[in-house]
């Protein structure tokens, strides 16, 4: 009876190229090949890896940046892939630095189960929030640098535009000046300083208007995918912080292996696998411990009370366990 031979691979992933390492089931080295990094050398390398026997394993360095085309190509080609991190220092300076190596590392990684994560998906809806809270966490940032921008502007400008715009706050302040015309007078730079304040108004309410449109998207999206789960009700005035229609407590779902828990307002949350478990402490008597449970932060998602205008954190929930010495 023949028996078909179990392959590993190993890939050091770049921008341009990736290099594969196929081994046996004992660690022998059976090759090394470099592979462009498009669909076709996807398909190259998956084909050169299984010339040498059945692929049972791939791990793949990089799942999350050069390598995300690779994972999510093997993941819909149903291979069992792993996520590789660098290798070991004191190993890398014993035997050196070059890509042959790392991708032989890679696969003597993943063989020996050093390597275990099974890399995110990256695809579905999850993978939508991802790229629209990138979108929208770049046009806030821009929205405040901006803000500033006009705020200091109004300080420093003539004594016309000064007094004009004194006691405005920001919506009103962005509201009247996004209204302004365009009329020339005699002092230039009173009209210059007009003109840019204007602009830099009008800037604002487009990026508003852009968070507002990628909002909507989100809420969505989280309607979609989890239903039973209702977003909270939006309370802006809070701590100073922006409403969004995503929770803080919920970790992106469906992408990797997670459990739930309950957190102090008594939400079933998603957490990482990598949640660490309650601190042990000793305690002030001799031979006992005490085990520190935490309670998550509580974030204001019901009210706009002045009570919850600040972020409050419950006592901790201490049980002594008595142990012999």
């Amino acid at each position: 009876m023949l028996m078909v031979r179990s392959v590993v691979g190993g890939v050091d992933t770049h921008a341009d190229f990736h290099v594969a390492a196929a081994i046996d089931s004992n660690g022998g080295l059976l090759g090394i090949e470099s592979f462009p990094a498009d669909l076709a050398g996807f398909e190259a390398l998956l084909g050169w890896l299984t010339s040498f026997g059945e692929v049972s394993l791939v791990g793949v360095e990089g799942t999350g940046s050069w390598g995300v085309g690779l994972a999510r190509f093997l993941h819909d080609q149903d291979i069992d892939t792993v996520e590789v991190d660098r290798p070991n220092r004191q190993a890398r300076r014993k035997v050196g630095k070059s890509d042959p190596t790392d991708a032989v590392a890679a696969a003597r990684a993943a063989l020996s189960g050093a390597a275990a994560v099974t890399p995110k998906t990256r695809n579905g809806p999850v993978e939508q929030m991802r790229v629209l809270l990138v979108a929208r966490r770049s046009a806030r940032r821009q929205r405040i640098q901006t803000l500033n921008q006009l705020r200091h502007l109004v300080f420093t400008a003539p004594e016309p535009i000064r007094v004009r715009f004194k006691d405005r706050y920001k919506r009103g302040l962005v509201t009247e000046a996004a209204a302004m015309r365009r009329r020339p007078g005699s002092d230039p730079v009173t009209y210059t300083t007009n003109l840019v304040i204007r602009d830099l108004a009008r800037r604002i309410q487009g990026l508003n208007a852009e968070m507002a449109s990628i909002d909507d998207m989100l809420t969505e999206l989280v309607a979609e995918t989890a239903p039973s789960r209702r977003p909270p009700r939006r309370c802006s005035p809070c701590m100073g912080r922006e409403p969004t229609p995503l929770p803080a407590c919920w970790s992106p779902l469906g992408t990797t292996p997670a459990v739930s828990v309950r957190n102090g307002l008594g939400r079933t949350c998603v957490v990482s696998p990598r949640f660490r478990p309650a601190p042990v402490r000793p305690a002030a008597g001799i031979g006992s411990t005490v085990a520190v449970t935490a309670t998550p932060t509580r974030r204001c998602t019901a009210s706009c009370s002045p009570a919850c205008r600040r972020m409050t954190r419950p006592a901790a929930t201490w049980r002594a366990a008595e142990t012999k010495g």
